[in-house]
């Protein structure tokens, strides 16, 4: 097919997020700022199924909004704002009457509590509004800031005590108890804003609340995202560390995870994380995978889970628009009108495919029942064929020929994502430098996998793979004046693009580079234009197109820098532990500067005294794979690795910790609990271990529980 010539990228006007307070339960969540008010600006609202089902919720007091005191979130779903009625009560300078409101997202919507707390000496009376709007505008509208340009339903069979609206796409509902004592349906604005009052007299420190309950249909099941069980996917480990930042941060990522939780809708027993709030909290193949893998210590069922969604949607035909392919993982479902290309799956990702190979070994190692390898074997096979076919030309490359869909396809899927030193950008069809590191490990894990359960081709796999590793040894190596280096892609016409960039880190520990190209690759990610003291930058300082807060080029993505630590734990020479306790550390003073919830990315200035990292505005936080990462520090800090079909398991602690004395309880090999102690010069003592695996430990002693 031609090369359909493609527009220049579009500045569009996408809302800022990191002053805002998120709560989610996927597939719902809430946005709002620090004052509780859902106003519709921006990205503050309800949502449901990639819609915004509610674009307002705004209270006031006769009129007059309350004055913002604090607003913060208590937990991944919940949140408290408190503010004051400045002109209630008695009278002086110190506040008597406090308007609170209590936050819950719930995977079917949200339940929000108003309470107006009188500590005045006397009575107070006074009118309680809460105004309500609708806009139903799509997740793909907001992010690009158009969902103000089109005008949201007029309310539809409401009643005194409920509020609802409806649109082609389902209805939307707001049920208000106790029911107000006035509901004006038509107060103006656009989308049509309902105004609900209450006539409140409070007695002497008296209260009064009132609890609204937003629910929708129709929606959440299209994005094929559907709610999580009730019961508890995993428990989190218990953590005390000499570093009190790595407990905090393990905490609250795995809290995070359980709120990013999400159902198949074709069998609600598969689970899977969505990507990040707000804009990608639907089903993703990358990313789904990697906080998959990374949340490997918490136990197989999610891996599982998340391998058996993405096998129900694999591709079995071909299509231009949605990129599908035979055998090709999806990037992405989406309802609504959200996606590069609207609505339904997309497949425009170069990744997914052997990343989800990958999973499934790396479940396997970690103790998936073999029943449940052998179902997916069919879909293994037919990723490989992927594999095989897309590579036929030397290199797992990538190309948008419609003009609609992503122009770069790697985990890096900004337009201007892959350019020269110079910074030019380089031309499709690219050839990136981590995807081959990728494939030659799925061809290694496919071989072990085939081999493993009596199936033909392990040795064609392996034969596959050398040979991908000697032609990449050919064609990526470029020099420039501090060493060689692997550039970050091929372009079209087959040139390295030559910026360092923290690619070059997703290739440790896959096995595509010897011991001495290993230790070069080391060197530049611990060199200061990489590591900046919050993490792996994505692109050298000395680039010309590095700027810290961009997407791409220079900012610092928490779990990009997690799959560099978690190689570099995997080489184990002295200067590749010494890099992986400096990102230890960076992860840990960058989660320590966002209350341990790891933003979606962060800036990329250099760290120094009293510095603190610069949010990037409209990152997503929560984010799946982010909050994953404190899980990639925890095993990396223990040098754990997993390989029950063998049966054993390995532990090659980094030494001396940097994280002083570490003790663990609760990770889960096989099914069963593993707990470890690790000193501060870095010697392990088990203090449960799974039952028929020998440990392997390496260097000093292991002492085994009695």
């Amino acid at each position: 097919m031609e090369e359909v010539p493609r527009p220049a990228p579009v500045r569009g006007n996408q809302p800022y997020l990191h002053e805002l307070v998120t709560v989610v339960a996927a597939p719902a969540l809430a946005l709002s700022g620090p004052d509780g008010q859902l106003t519709g600006a921006g990205a503050t609202g309800v949502y449901l199924g990639d819609r915004r089902v509610l674009s307002r919720l705004v209270v006031t007091v006769d009129g007059r909004e309350p004055v913002s005191v604090r607003g913060q979130p208590t937990g991944t779903a919940d949140a408290r704002f408190v503010g004051v009625a400045r002109h209630l009560g008695d009278p002086g300078p110190d506040p008597t009457v406090v308007v609170e409101r209590d936050r819950t997202a719930m995977p079917t919507g949200l339940r929000e509590t108003v309470r107006l707390v009188s500590r005045a000496r006397g009575p107070v009376s006074c009118t309680v509004a809460v105004e309500l709007a609708a806009d139903l505008a799509g997740i793909g509208e907001v992010k690009a800031g158009l969902a103000t340009a089109a005008p949201g339903p007029a309310p539809d069979g409401s009643t005194a005590g409920t509020v609802r609206w409806a649109d082609g796409g389902g209805g939307v509902q707001v049920a208000l108890s106790p029911a107000p004592d006035c509901l004006d349906q038509g107060a103006g604005g656009q989308p049509p804003v309902i105004r609900a009052d209450w006539a409140v007299t409070l007695p002497a420190r008296g209260s009064w609340s009132a609890t609204l309950e937003v629910s929708a249909d129709g929606g959440a099941d299209g994005a094929g995202v559907a709610a999580p069980p009730t019961r508890p996917l995993w428990r989190a480990p218990a953590v005390t560390a000499g570093d009190h930042r790595l407990p905090a941060l393990v905490e609250r990522g795995v809290a995070d995870l359980a709120g990013l939780l999400a159902s198949d809708p074709a069998d609600r027993g598969d689970h899977f994380l969505t990507a990040g709030a707000p804009w990608y909290l639907t089903l993703f193949g990358r990313d789904s995978i990697w906080s998959a893998r990374m949340a490997l210590p918490l136990g197989t069922e999610l891996a599982a889970g998340t391998l058996r969604t993405l096998a129900r949607r694999q591709g079995t035909g071909t299509d231009a628009v949605t990129a599908e392919e035979p055998g090709k993982i999806l990037h992405e479902v989406r309802g609504g009108r959200g996606g590069p290309v609207g609505t339904g799956r997309y497949y425009g990702t170069v990744d997914a495919t052997p990343l989800w190979i990958s999973l499934l070994h790396d479940a396997w190692r970690w103790g998936l029942p073999e029943a449940e390898v052998s179902a997916l074997l069919p879909s293994l096979e037919a990723a490989l064929g992927w594999l095989r076919d897309q590579a036929a030309g030397g290199f797992l490359r990538y190309a948008d020929r419609t003009g609609r869909g992503l122009a770069n396809q790697g985990w890096k899927d900004s337009h201007d994502s892959v350019q020269f030193a110079d910074g030019t950008l380089a031309e499709p069809p690219i050839a990136l430098c981590e995807v081959q590191g990728y494939a030659y490990a799925a061809a290694l894990a496919g071989a072990d996998l085939l081999e493993a359960t009596g199936r033909p081709g392990a040795a064609g796999w392996r034969d596959w793979a050398a040979a991908l590793r000697d032609r990449f040894r050919d064609r990526f190596w470029v020099d420039d004046p501090h060493g060689r280096y692997p550039a970050i892609a091929l372009d079209g016409t087959g040139r390295p693009v030559d910026t360092v960039t923290s690619n070059i880190g997703h290739l440790l520990g896959c096995g595509l580079l010897d011991a001495e190209e290993t230790d070069r690759v080391v060197r530049r990610l611990a060199a200061p234009d990489m590591d900046c003291g919050f993490g792996l930058r994505t692109m050298s300082s000395r680039s010309a197109g590095f700027n810290p807060l961009s997407y791409h080029g220079g900012s610092v993505w928490a779990h990009d820098t997690a799959i560099a630590l978690r190689g570099l734990a995997a080489v184990g020479t002295d200067p590749a532990r010494q890099a992986a306790a400096g990102l230890v550390r960076g992860l840990l003073a960058a989660g320590a500067a966002f209350d341990f919830r790891l933003p979606e990315l962060h800036g990329g200035e250099s760290a120094g005294a009293g510095r603190l990292p610069l949010a990037y505005p409209a990152a997503c936080r929560p984010q799946a794979w982010s909050a994953a990462s404190a899980l990639v520090v925890l095993a990396a800090v223990l040098g754990l690795a997993p390989d029950v079909p063998a049966g054993r398991v390995v532990l090659r602690p980094l030494r001396p910790s940097p994280v002083g004395e570490l003790t663990v309880r609760g990770l889960r090999v096989a099914g069963q609990p593993l707990d470890l102690r690790l000193t501060e010069a870095g010697e392990i003592e088990v203090l449960a271990a799974p039952a028929g695996l020998a440990l392997d430990v390496h260097r000093g002693s292991s002492v085994l529980p009695g």
